[in-house]
């Protein structure tokens, strides 16, 4: 198996499986790869004025990036799940907000991937549309968890919603939003999962994201004032509050594709630090060496949690669930380590803004805040131990 000093494997090697257009393979890695330059000459001026990567996503749309992993019967890219996962630690090398906001993009696609593969026609339908039109999809995701922020009413043909969503990653750039509302009945609470377009009357995009890293990201509130959502934009119902199986599939699709960003960008922090400590007159390599130890965590954590997912095959249960928080939790950590010590090693020129170091020393802390952070995720992970119920 080819790895990478670090212990790692190559962005080749993850890709591995290759993906199969209409018109034969497609490199998806090597198309992100040319457009990478222009990305990361673009990245210090997205981040110093917290605005969108806009001109990065109508370039990723023009090489039908975003439609990668749909297969290719349906009109996508064929691209593997190892595949975008290379593909968005190649972009996290560029410029690590255009790769986060595409893997939120990516894994709510992945997830209807998954199911497609198992014989959900509205899974089939959906990615076909999405192909077509090379659509780009936003939502709330887990920042809405078990219980779902807002209110739906049930109304003729659909229901009322109101509700005020944050940390909508990419919500400048997309076309369909993808989240939840609560719903209460006199039997019962549930949430009420449905799609949209951003175009529907009564959706508001604010631009008030100005956070400390991932600036680029345009993750933004989105607010829905009495927003008609139709009854067949409902793709899942289910009761508020406890765990639902639902989060089984999501959870193995979507936190290998977001800790990738984040690995990706451990791999290009490392990278400087090397190139700026080999023109040192005494390079600090147990520094270096601890670095790339770390690194090597960071890499073998996200390649299990690749490899489980077996390219939209794995089996859902909560096993395999608390399997992927353990190795998102050991990911996160090990890549904050990283960066911090490939910050230690650039030296002084690292802590001025601009410098591509200070950057990833910024964006790698938004990783804690996927789920599960590391607390939430030992606590998850005990109480399943202990046979109890893990939320």
């Amino acid at each position: 198996m080819m790895r990478t000093e670090s212990g790692g494997t190559t962005t080749e090697e993850r890709a591995s499986g290759g993906s199969n257009g209409a018109d034969g393979p497609v490199d998806f890695v090597a198309r992100v790869r040319a457009l990478g330059p222009a990305f990361a000459e673009r990245a210090p001026r997205h981040d110093s004025e917290g605005s969108f990567v806009a001109d990065n996503y109508q370039d990723l749309r023009e090489a039908k990036v975003f439609s990668a992993i749909i297969p290719s019967d349906l009109g996508g890219g064929g691209a593997s799940y190892a595949e975008v996962a290379a593909v968005i630690g190649e972009l996290a090398r560029y410029d690590g907000s255009t790769a986060l906001s595409y893997a939120m993009h990516t894994h709510p696609v992945a997830a209807n991937v998954y199911k497609h593969l198992h014989g959900d026609e509205r899974s089939s339908a959906a990615l076909r549309k999405i192909a077509a039109g090379e659509l780009v999809i936003a939502g709330t995701g887990a920042n809405d968890w078990l219980r779902s922020s807002g209110s739906a009413v049930a109304v003729e043909g659909g229901y009322r919603v109101t509700a005020h969503k944050r940390f909508v990653s990419g919500s400048p750039g997309a076309d369909l939003f993808v989240t939840s509302a609560a719903y209460q009945t006199e039997e019962a609470s549930e949430v009420l999962h449905f799609a949209i377009p951003f175009s529907t009357k009564g959706v508001t995009l604010l631009t008030n994201w100005n956070a400390l890293g991932m600036r680029g990201t345009g993750s933004g509130d989105v607010v829905l004032d009495d927003v008609f959502v139709p009854e067949e934009a409902i793709v899942m119902r289910r009761p508020a509050g406890g765990w639902h199986p639902m989060w089984d599939v999501i959870i193995p699709t979507a936190l290998p594709l977001i800790t990738a960003a984040y690995v990706g960008l451990a791999e290009a922090a490392a990278e400087v630090a090397v190139e700026v400590a080999r023109s040192k007159k005494a390079p600090p390599a147990e520094l270096i060496g601890e670095m790339r130890s770390r690194l090597a965590v960071a890499q073998m954590a996200l390649d299990d949690m690749v490899a489980r997912n077996a390219d939209h095959s794995f089996t859902p249960s909560l096993e395999q669930t608390d399997t992927i928080f353990v190795r998102k939790a050991l990911a996160t950590e090990a890549v904050k380590d990283t960066v911090e010590l490939a910050a230690e090693i650039v030296g002084g020129s690292g802590f001025y803004r601009g410098h591509p170091i200070e950057r990833m020393v910024r964006d790698v802390r938004a990783s804690h805040f996927h789920p599960l952070p590391v607390r939430a995720q030992r606590n998850f992970t005990g109480r399943l131990a202990l046979g109890l119920e893990p939320i």
